[in-house]
């Protein structure tokens, strides 16, 4: 018996009912791809500087008669991300009408402070919200923050976009999030931070780099030319007054000589 049997066999035993079975759109990767751009945004003294940057976000659709889900993940060029990191999946549940979002161990995204968490959340959010709207989203538990900044920061983003966060402790450590429907949900990011690129704006944008690279390179012939004649003009100089500190010496040398003699 391998190792899922195994588990679905003890989860068997403990309910009395069997085991549901995993889904096959569990690890399917993206299909669909988009290019973001990060906008230039001041140093932040915790996360540092922020310059432009473009990221690729992958979508993945599944529908069936019982689920639907929507697979958000981003990559960023040149970064090797943990598997959890830059991801969010919206689970449909249409026999129970819920709505559940995840990863179960919180959204996590890189670079920090760009709104990638945000635009995320809004467009999986969007997604469930122009067919389910009705459907319940299903609480959630949130994972304990380390710092007390981290917990309010936290807190302020999910209420931000409509949930409830509740706390089951007065350490405030055991909390979950909830919204009674994914019509109270909000669906708005900020487009100051980040801005989807379409391929027509994205061929336009490669086009005027080549172009600007063009024009610099022509520049920057023109320069080397300008210093090659330089430095034949400057060689020259240095020949002729080579010649004539020569010359002054010998007529000084010659007078001498006369006066001596």
């Amino acid at each position: 018996m391998s190792e899922t049997e195994t588990d679905n066999a003890a989860a068997s035993d403990i309910t009395g009912a069997p085991a549901p079975s995993p889904s096959p759109w569990t690890n399917l990767g993206p299909e669909a791809f988009e290019l973001l751009r990060l906008n230039p945004l001041p140093t932040d003294r915790y996360t540092g500087a922020r310059p432009l940057r473009f990221v690729q976000l992958g979508t993945l659709e599944r529908h069936s008669e019982a689920e639907s889900l929507l697979r958000l993940s981003i990559q960023v060029p040149g970064v090797k991300l943990r598997p959890e990191r830059n991801g969010l999946d919206v689970w449909v549940d249409h026999r129970a009408h819920q709505v559940r979002f995840g990863p179960a161990t919180g959204l996590q995204t890189e670079p920090l402070n760009r709104g990638l968490g945000r635009f995320l959340a809004a467009k999986g959010i969007a997604w469930a919200k122009r067919r389910w709207s009705r459907y319940s989203v299903e609480s959630v538990a949130l994972t304990p923050s380390l710092t007390e900044d981290g917990r309010l920061t936290r807190d302020r983003f999910l209420q931000g976009l409509g949930f409830t966060v509740s706390y089951q402790d007065e350490q405030k450590l055991k909390a979950h999030c909830h919204a009674e429907t994914v019509g109270s949900l909000m669906t708005d990011w900020s487009q100051e931070k980040l801005q989807v690129v379409s391929p027509l704006e994205s061929a336009a944008m490669l086009q005027n780099a080549d172009q600007q690279l063009q024009e610099q390179d022509a520049r920057l012939r023109d320069l080397n030319e300008r210093l090659a004649r330089l430095k034949h003009e400057d060689g020259s100089l240095r020949f002729t007054i080579i010649c004539l500190v020569t010359f002054a010496i010998f007529q000084a040398g010659l007078l001498i000589w006369i006066v001596t003699h």
